[in-house]
């Protein structure tokens, strides 16, 4: 698309615009001389060992002097939002750019900005380029995108391009560097269905800063002008730091004090700088995402460098490992300081690939540093910038202690699981590999290395983690949703906000739909936000209709009627009445969840997310993201603390907000209950005498009035629902009151089964299990006996079929009786079938028998198993089985 990109900088400077002889581009520059645009591949990078600024910036110093530079310009400066994007968003796991924080709602329009024109410096996280990082000397995990931001109206427009690439030249020139350096390459982006012009902002062959227009929704293949234009902008905070530095990685210079620690940890000699500056002037001139091997990286550079590329390999990987490891910690204390916990789904499985990885570094390198250390050290590093990562510092080890003791586990497992694949397939494959990462959480790595032992070579590629995070951070979940005919009337008068305890109310039919009546106004709760819908009754005169379930979309409540007749017409006055005490269940129901969720809280720890909740009218289940099952100690203190919310009796409102001062307030936290759309939030908060906040959310739920009104809360259980993920279920008011009276109901029958008051219940128990162990013990060693004695009854019956000694016979024993007894019969050369009148069969081998036994049982039965042994079940008689054995066993030799 057409576009001018000249702005008055340009004009009033005197930039002269080119065509690179190189990549085609165009660029402007002041250095009439230059012929190329200034980006790698090029120009090399050339500020490495030749800092570019004034002076040298640490991370910290660098994100000050980017806020204060804007702060000192008129932008206003805004806290970072976590790195978890599904805080606040459903449509991405991990935050990737600093314009992330305000999509969707302030970029389509529809929430004001928290400010305007804003800056922030946004800590980011992106995997698509995690094989790459520390190999090629710039690519990192976690990055800080500095952006400073302006959302243009017609009515209220701040400023475009003229002033953005003003103020990029201005900051660049503020930090020393060249003027005659800096190059701005016209280009154009494309990203979420907008589009705009962009500037690339270069300097000594490293981009440093994009400038983008965002000004078209794209449309099949044109484009659309929208009516909100935003300055999105991002500068590379690390890059900066780096080109300010010249050290020959950018790792080096982010990341220096941990790297040096690292190389110390593992005895590795300090290696030639112009080795790694050359490994990073060569990453730069290639494209390194797209060559899959990185082995021509290698080969590039042991040309340049005049050593073979296996010695220089040798040299480059353990400082590969180093930086590596570097990079992923810094990652992992953002992702678990902000709360993330390790799971198999959506971004805890993101953190747990990126803890596994950093442990598969550390192996090779036999650090003797264990990675809590290191996590520390990087919190050192950070605590001035982002004191709230030193809170979660308890969670963060103890996750980090957790994860590599399975990890550990699972490499243990790991082996064999692999051990049995590969002896039953030819090849692995990468979908193989993938599904060994994703079930077995085995790095491909490991099965390489077994595979070796089995004479075999598997091709790991080069951006296998890349694949895999991807795979993840893409896949979407499929939700089903009622299907709602669509109507044009007004949205509906929601009644149960304002008057919360309205039982009946009188409305209008505007609409009839199939079996949907919809009215001007109602006091129905449709069912949302974990919440079921209300049920109750339509009356028209004397005559009733049953309402069954009570639905919302696009602010139109639509109310299903069993059994609709012609009698209920548009246009009809009638009366609604709310099943009230099934709606006080749900109420009391889905406070108690807001309870049971603060308590949670308070006793596991801040990283406690909901991840789901249903408010049903008898109990209610609440999903909570947690590392491990809760202890029955732990559980009761959540219990306690819930009920002594419900004592207190305090204030529970419900208050209208506009969406940007709830977060500056509140947080993100908020948004427990999931995304809420728009602009102005029901924000339900609980708080004590003094008016500190006990639970604060966004909820468009129906609650109660006071926590007293709750009634008494029995957490009845709870289970896991998923690794990471667990759940509680539990009761309140009446309904708690009789799940505690059938457990003790449950209590008192077992007593009279025991004949013992239930008070002694415990110990008669432990009395019964001990003896029952006992005569378990004396019953495995009758059966023994009874298998020896069966072995004399049924050694004589055996036939010869070739070399082996073969016997096929039905017996009357279970099971684990007939194992027996072929224990005592399948020696040397004798193959073992024997059969129950219950269907049940068993084949079991000698030590000198070659036929399979899992083979033998699928051709005669359905079953399965091992080589030496195999279970299943049978149909037809002896004799048509031990035919097909004897068939079987010849034609095996």
């Amino acid at each position: 698309m057409e576009h001018n990109y000249k702005v008055k900088l340009f004009d009033e400077l005197g930039f002269v615009r080119k065509k690179c002889k190189k990549c085609g581009q165009y660029f402007w520059t002041l250095d009439e001389e230059r012929e190329t645009c200034g980006d790698a591949p090029c120009d090399i990078y050339s500020f490495i060992g030749k800092p570019i600024t004034k002076k040298p910036y640490t991370y910290k110093e660098m994100v000050n002097e980017f806020i204060n530079f804007f702060k000192e310009h008129g932008h206003q400066p805004v806290k970072r939002a976590p790195v978890t994007a599904r805080r606040w968003r459903d449509d991405i796991l991990l935050t990737i750019a600093s314009i992330a924080v305000f999509q969707p709602w302030v970029t389509k329009g529809i929430v004001k900005p928290k400010a305007n024109p804003l800056v922030i410096a946004q800590p980011c996280i992106r995997l698509n380029d995690i094989d790459n990082v520390g190999r090629t000397g710039r690519h990192l995990t976690c990055f800080t995108m500095g952006g400073h931001h302006a959302f243009n109206r017609e009515d209220d427009f701040k400023y475009w391009q003229d002033e953005t690439v003003e103020l990029c030249f201005n900051f660049f020139k503020k930090l020393g560097i060249d003027e005659k350096s800096i190059t701005f390459i016209e280009s154009w982006w494309e990203g979420g269905g907008n589009a705009g012009p962009c500037y690339e902002v270069i300097t000594h062959g490293v981009e440093l800063a994009t400038l983008v227009f965002m000004q078209y929704e794209k449309v099949g293949d044109s484009y659309k002008e929208i009516p909100l234009k935003i300055v999105d902008t991002g500068y590379g905070i690390e890059r900066f730091v780096w080109a300010s530095t010249g050290e020959p990685t950018i790792y080096d210079a982010i990341f220096k004090n941990i790297v040096n620690k690292l190389k110390e940890d593992a005895g590795i000699n300090n290696i030639d700088k112009e080795i790694l500056a050359k490994i990073t002037e060569v990453a730069g001139l290639m494209d390194v995402k797209d060559v899959g091997d990185l082995r021509k990286l290698r080969e590039e550079v042991s040309n340049k460098v005049n050593i073979p590329v296996d010695e220089l390999d040798k040299l480059i990987s353990p400082y590969e490992d180093i930086y590596a490891i570097a990079d992923h910690t810094r990652a992992l204390t953002f992702m678990l300081g902000d709360g993330i916990v390790p799971s198999n789904v959506k971004d805890g499985y993101l953190v747990r690939m990126l803890i596994r990885k950093t442990l598969r570094h550390m192996d090779r390198l036999n650090l003797s540093i264990p990675i809590t250390e290191i996590v520390a050290m990087q919190l050192e590093d950070l605590k001035d910038l982002y004191p709230e990562l030193l809170e979660m510092e308890d969670y963060i080890m103890e996750i980090l202690q957790i994860e590599e003791k399975k990890y550990r586990q699972t490499i243990k497992r790991g082996k064999n699981i692999v051990e049995r694949l590969l002896k039953s397939k030819k090849d692995i494959d990468l979908d193989t590999l993938i599904e060994l990462y994703d079930s077995h959480g085995l790095p491909p790595e490991i099965v390489k290395e077994v595979a070796k032992s089995f004479g075999k070579d598997i091709k790991i590629p080069d951006n296998f983690y890349t694949i895999v995070a991807e795979r993840h951070e893409n896949r979407e979940e499929i939700k089903e949703k009622v299907k709602l005919p669509e109507v044009d009337v007004e949205k509906t008068e929601l009644l149960f906000y304002k008057y919360p305890k309205m039982k009946e109310f009188e409305a209008k039919i505007l609409k009839i739909v199939g079996n949907y009546v919809i009215l001007d106004k109602t006091a129905f709760y449709p069912e949302g936000g974990g919440q079921k819908a209300d049920t109750g009754y339509i009356i028209k005169r004397d005559k009733k209709f049953r309402v069954i379930d009570v639905q919302k979309e696009n602010d139109i409540v639509y109310h299903k009627i069993e059994n609709l007749n012609d009698e209920l017409k548009e246009g009809d006055i009638i009366r609604g009445v709310i099943d009230w005490d099934r709606r006080l269940n749900l109420m009391r129901h889905h406070t108690a969840t807001h309870i049971i969720n603060a308590a949670a809280q308070k006793v596991l720890g801040k990283h406690v997310w909901q991840a789901g909740s249903d408010v049903d009218v008898d109990k209610a289940r609440l999903d909570i993201t947690h590392y491990k099952r809760i202890s029955r100690e732990e559980l009761k203190e959540i219990e306690r603390i819930a009920n002594e919310i419900v004592l207190n009796n305090y204030n529970v409102k419900s208050i209208i907000m506009d969406r940007n001062e709830a977060e500056e307030k509140f947080g993100f936290k908020i948004y427990q209950g999931g995304v809420v759309p728009g602009n102005v939030l029901r924000i339900v908060i609980i708080e004590d005498e003094n008016g500190n906040i006990v639970d604060v959310q966004a909820c468009g739920g129906t609650h109660c009035q006071n926590t007293g009104e709750v009634g008494f809360i029995k957490i009845i259980k709870t289970e896991r629902v998923q690794d990471g993920v667990e759940r509680l279920i539990y009761s309140s008011g009446l309904s708690a009151l009789k799940a505690v009276q059938d457990m003790e109901d449950t209590l008192e029958e077992s007593a009279e089964i025991l004949r013992c008051p239930v008070e002694e219940l415990p110990k008669v128990i432990k009395r019964f299990f001990e003896e029952w162990k006992e005569q378990r013990k004396k019953i495995e060693e009758l059966e023994k006996k009874i298998g020896e004695l069966k072995k004399f009854e049924l050694m004589n019956k055996f036939g010869t079929v070739g070399d082996y000694k073969v016997l096929v016979e039905k017996v009357d024993a279970n099971p684990k009786e007939m194992l027996n007894i072929a224990d005592n019969l399948a020696t040397e050369n004798a193959i073992v079938v024997l059969l129950n009148d219950k269907g049940n069969i068993l084949c079991k081998r000698g030590e000198n028998v070659d036929i399979k036994m899992n083979e033998l049982i699928r051709y005669i039965a359905k079953g399965g198993g091992r080589e030496h042994l195999a279970q299943g079940k049978y149909e037809g008689d002896v004799e048509e089985i031990k035919k097909k054995v004897i068939e079987f066993v010849k034609n095996k030799q």
